[in-house]
């Protein structure tokens, strides 16, 4: 199916999404990841930066002694919070990204339970940075309060294979395993899971699970990944914004969402790739 991710749509206020994540100086993570391609959805994006990165944390350990590293104090960023709510009554979508510390991890959930007194309708859209390729990179304590206080709330929920693993305590070694690592998921609170990358034997897979009602069994399906010899980062956070962007639009229809997603992430990719062999 051919992505018209790059149709511009104008944006409307039933369209507004709430995006919280990180902010790079260098490079496309992050926020700077997911605003613009739900902006060509047609999304009005309002984006709050929980931490200043210099770069992506994959490369941020050696910097840390250059100050490369802000994080904002939650206080201050609830004032922000709270400016912009008396502003935008209606947020009718909620996306979070990157979170480094417990205390603001426990004022997000607050900004729902706010943002759901509002709009009982509100969409929230968790991607849970944790890790990727069998490590951490937020504090371990962060674990627990995802697993037992965040996963419950989220509408949707978009973790990697480490991610899933974590929150589920479960090993994925097969197809097989990401389905009921989606089951136990949905026992916890959420009604649409996407364990949006997962790398078994060197094949690369989504593994996309709706249920649609409560105890009913998921709808469940498998999305093969092409590879790209190349090193990429931010294409998490460009996954779960294309996700809530699509998802949206065919609430009923993960499966046809999630490949709209895939389609698009792999036009990006490839042109990335392309222009990074042709520059150098």
């Amino acid at each position: 199916m051919a992505p018209p991710i790059l149709s511009l749509a104008l944006p409307s206020e039933t369209g507004r999404v709430l995006s919280i994540q990180s902010h790079t100086v260098q490079g496309y993570v992050g926020n700077k990841s997911a605003v613009f391609p739900l902006q060509l959805l047609g999304y009005d994006v309002d984006p709050i930066h929980s931490v200043q990165f210099s770069n992506h944390t994959g490369k941020l350990l050696i910097l840390l002694l250059k100050n490369s590293l802000r994080t904002l104090r939650p206080d201050i960023w609830c004032e922000s919070f709270n400016l912009y709510k008396r502003r935008h009554k209606l947020v009718a979508q909620f996306s979070l990204g990157y979170i480094g510390s417990v205390s603001f991890l426990n004022t997000i959930l607050q900004v729902v339970e706010k943002l759901r007194s509002i709009n009982p309708n509100l969409i929230y859209v968790c991607d849970p940075v944790m890790g990727d390729e069998g490590k951490l990179y937020v504090p371990s304590e962060l674990v627990s309060v995802y697993r037992e206080k965040v996963v419950p709330v989220a509408s949707m929920l978009t973790p990697n294979q480490f991610e899933a693993e974590q929150l589920t305590g479960f090993r994925i070694g097969s197809e097989a395993d990401g389905r009921e690592a989606c089951k136990i998921l949905h026992a916890a609170g959420p009604a649409k899971v996407v364990i949006t990358s997962i790398n078994i034997d060197g094949n690369l897979f989504l593994i996309g699970s709706h249920q649609k009602e409560k105890g009913q069994s998921p709808e469940q399906f498998k999305i093969v990944i092409p590879k790209i010899p190349a090193y990429f980062t931010g294409t998490g956070d460009l996954m779960t914004a294309l996700l809530l962007g699509w998802s949206n639009k065919y609430r009923d229809n993960l499966d046809i969402a999630a490949e709209l997603a895939v389609s698009s992430l792999q036009v990006v990719a490839k042109g990335i790739e392309f222009l990074t062999s042709y520059f150098h």
